[in-house]
């Protein structure tokens, strides 16, 4: 069931993160308060902080906090492979009968993706914005983009989604599907309903910002490996595929015909990114942390020396993601 938006009134509030100055206490502690959700691990034990269309009960909170979205969109941006843009263009421009483009955003957030992607493209575009959060839905129709490349008209509608549920007739007269930090966060059985519902519709999908697992901090530390392999692990967990899960989808899209093309979107963060920096520092080590217990001790000096260097401008972060375009067989003879 669709619904389109109708702006009115105030944005609900959302909690936000408690505030702390880098390098303070509250800095190196490693629960949830000193992390804004979404950047690491959730408050009640058991939980994890992720972005995952399910079915849920009507009193679960946000797993995903707006302010986290909103601090690293702009890394996000710069990160996205450009290169993937011309072979989906061609694509599109080639979809038979089409008057205008449909894209379905999955897990949009706040709509970032839309943000970035309207207008790198040409002709009148309409978002379909799926989320299980309504909050986020309410932030991504206020801000979603208005014009694409060449001035066409962009419009918006949402919806709330479980992307385990997605099938082909659900993207009846999709142009495209895309995806920001979503994959990782996915199951096998997930990825695979997700492939067969666009390989079914016979539409592209552009999947990007999947974790790689790999890390690299500048100076290097003798615990970064350590760190990074716990945080690889708890990313592993409950079925979850992290940065497992671009080889899975790139299998599943190219079982059911798609030609599928991978290119590196890795964050570059500098000083210019301190404040995404630390958040960012501060979700992995707790993650680490929550998935190995025995690491607490160490991993406070660690995080300590990491959060000082951060904030004296002497610290280089590069994460390292993977962007995904899968080229479904069209429908209708189309090449």
């Amino acid at each position: 069931m669709s619904r389109t938006v109708r702006i009115s009134g105030k944005i609900p509030a959302q909690p936000g993160p408690r505030e702390a100055k880098v390098g303070s206490a509250t800095d190196l502690e490693l629960g949830a308060d000193s992390v804004i959700p979404g950047a690491g691990p959730a408050g009640r034990p058991g939980e994890r902080a992720t972005v995952r269309l399910r079915e849920a009960g009507p009193d679960e909170p946000a797993r995903y906090a707006p302010e986290w979205l909103e601090l690293r969109e702009p890394a996000d941006a710069a990160a996205r492979s450009h290169d993937l843009l011309d072979p989906l263009r061609i694509r599109l421009a080639n979809l038979p009968g089409k008057a205008g483009l449909v894209i379905h955003d999955l897990g949009c957030g706040t709509g970032s993706m839309g943000r970035w992607l309207a207008p790198h493209l040409d002709g009148p575009q309409h978002w379909v914005l799926h989320d299980r959060d309504p909050y986020l839905l309410h932030f991504a129709a206020v801000a979603s983009p208005r014009v694409a490349a060449d001035g066409s008209r962009v419009t918006v509608e949402t919806r709330r989604g479980d992307v385990a549920r997605l099938t082909p007739d659900g993207l009846a007269g999709a142009s495209l599907v895309t995806a920001s930090a979503l994959l990782d966060v996915l199951t096998r059985e997930e990825i695979e309903t997700l492939a067969a519902a666009c390989t079914g519709a016979g539409c592209p999908a552009l999947l990007t910002l999947s974790v790689a697992g790999r890390v690299e901090l500048t100076a290097s530390d003798p615990m970064d490996e350590e760190i990074a392999e716990a945080f690889n692990a708890h990313q592993r967990r409950d079925g979850l595929l992290g940065p497992d899960s671009v080889t899975v989808a790139c299998e599943a899209f190219s079982e059911r015909g798609a030609t599928v093309r991978v290119n590196p979107s890795p964050w570059r963060l500098g000083p210019g990114e301190a404040a995404l920096t630390a958040q960012w520092l501060r979700g992995w080590v707790g993650a680490a942390v929550e998935q190995r217990p025995e690491l607490q001790v160490r991993a406070e000096r660690y995080l300590r020396d990491r959060l000082e260097a951060c904030a004296a401008g002497e610290l280089h972060v590069t994460v390292h993601h993977s962007d995904l375009l899968a080229l479904s067989r069209p429908m209708g003879g189309a090449s």
